[in-house]
C-alpha cells in the first residue's frame, strides 16, 4: 500500500478528533469543513424514482398520465448537540495546528451557529487572520410564510498568516454580468470575478451530480475554493467529509486529499462515488 504522502486520496472512517490528533503539524495547505449545523433534528434525504403506471400510479403528470413512485433509499445523520461549541472547538484547534504556514481554513456553517463560531475562530486564529465571510446564496426549496426565508449559508475564511497565503486570482472562475449591456461586448463575453456573495444553486435533486447524501454541497463551490487557494499537488483536508465532494474537487484539480467521516452512510456514498478511482485511493480505515 502506498504511503499517505504518495496517495491522491485517503479516506478514514471514525471520530475525527483522535484521527486529527495523530496527524503531523502543518500537513495541509487547505482545510475545508462543513460540520453538522446543530439544527436539532435528524437530517434525511430519500431518493425516489417515478415509473409510468396508468393503473396504480400515485402521481399525475403531463397530459394526465399517471406515475408510480418507488423509494430507492434514505440517507440520514443526527444533527443534535447539547453543546455545539464544546464539540467543535477542539476540532478547530486541531485544524489550526494542521494548517501549513501559508494555509487557509474554510469553515462552512449556517445562521444558527455562525456568530458563536466566528468569535471562537477569532480566539484560535486571531482576529487579524480573518480573511473573508463568504455568503453562499441559493434559491431553492420551500419558503416559509412566517419570516424571511433563509436561503444562504456562511463560509468563514481564516489564514494562518495574513501576509502569506495562497490566492491565485487568475485561477478564479468568471460569472456573467447581471447587466452585460452596460459593460461592453468584450467584458460581457469574459465575465466578471465573483465577490464574497456566491450565487450558486444547490445540487439538483435529479442531477447527475446528486449522490443522495442529505448535506451534499455543490462541486462548483469546492472547485472554486480549491482552484484559488491551492496549487497542483497540494494536500487538502476535509474532516466532515459527508458525500466526498471535497475529494472529487481535489482529484479533478490535481490536488491530494484526506477525507474523514464517522457516518457509515457517508462511507457507502463515498465508496460508490469513488469506485472508478480505486487505484488512486490509499485505503479505508
Amino acid at each position: 500500500m502506498k504511503s499517505e504522502d504518495q496517495s491522491k486520496l485517503t479516506i478514514h472512517f471514525g471520530d475525527n478528533l483522535p484521527l486529527l490528533q495523530a496527524m503531523k503539524d502543518s500537513s495541509f495547505r487547505l482545510i475545508y469543513i462543513d460540520p453538522p449545523f446543530n439544527t436539532g433534528r435528524t437530517q434525511r434525504h430519500t431518493r425516489l424514482r417515478t415509473l409510468a403506471d396508468d393503473l396504480t400510479g400515485d402521481r399525475r403528470g403531463f397530459a394526465g398520465k399517471r406515475y408510480r413512485t418507488e423509494e430507492l433509499g434514505t440517507a440520514s445523520y443526527e444533527d443534535v448537540f447539547d453543546d455545539f461549541s464544546a464539540f467543535i472547538e477542539p476540532r478547530l484547534r486541531q485544524a489550526h495546528r494542521l494548517l501549513a504556514s501559508d494555509g487557509v481554513l474554510f469553515f462552512h456553517i449556517d445562521y444558527r451557529e455562525v456568530h458563536y463560531c466566528k468569535v471562537m475562530l477569532d480566539s484560535i486564529f486571531g482576529r487579524a487572520n480573518f480573511l473573508n465571510e463568504i455568503i453562499w446564496a441559493y434559491d431553492y426549496g420551500a419558503r416559509t410564510k412566517k419570516k424571511w426565508p433563509a436561503k444562504h449559508d456562511t463560509i468563514l475564511v481564516y489564514v494562518k498568516d495574513p501576509k502569506n497565503y495562497v490566492f491565485n486570482f487568475e485561477a478564479m472562475d468568471r460569472i456573467p454580468y447581471m447587466a452585460p449591456g452596460l459593460v461592453g461586448a468584450d467584458k460581457a463575453k469574459r465575465g466578471k470575478t465573483p465577490t464574497d456573495v456566491w450565487w450558486h444553486t444547490i445540487v439538483p435533486t435529479n442531477g447527475a451530480e446528486r449522490t443522495g447524501y442529505p448535506t451534499q454541497k455543490p462541486l462548483g463551490i469546492l472547485k472554486r475554493i480549491l482552484a484559488v487557494h491551492t496549487e497542483p499537488g497540494d494536500h487538502v483536508l476535509d474532516f466532515f467529509a459527508g458525500s466526498g465532494t471535497t475529494g472529487q474537487a481535489a482529484l479533478e484539480l490535481g490536488r491530494r486529499c484526506t477525507l474523514i467521516d464517522a457516518n457509515p452512510e457517508s462511507m457507502e456514498v463515498m465508496l460508490k462515488r469513488f469506485e472508478d478511482l480505486a487505484p488512486q485511493i490509499n485505503g479505508w480505515d
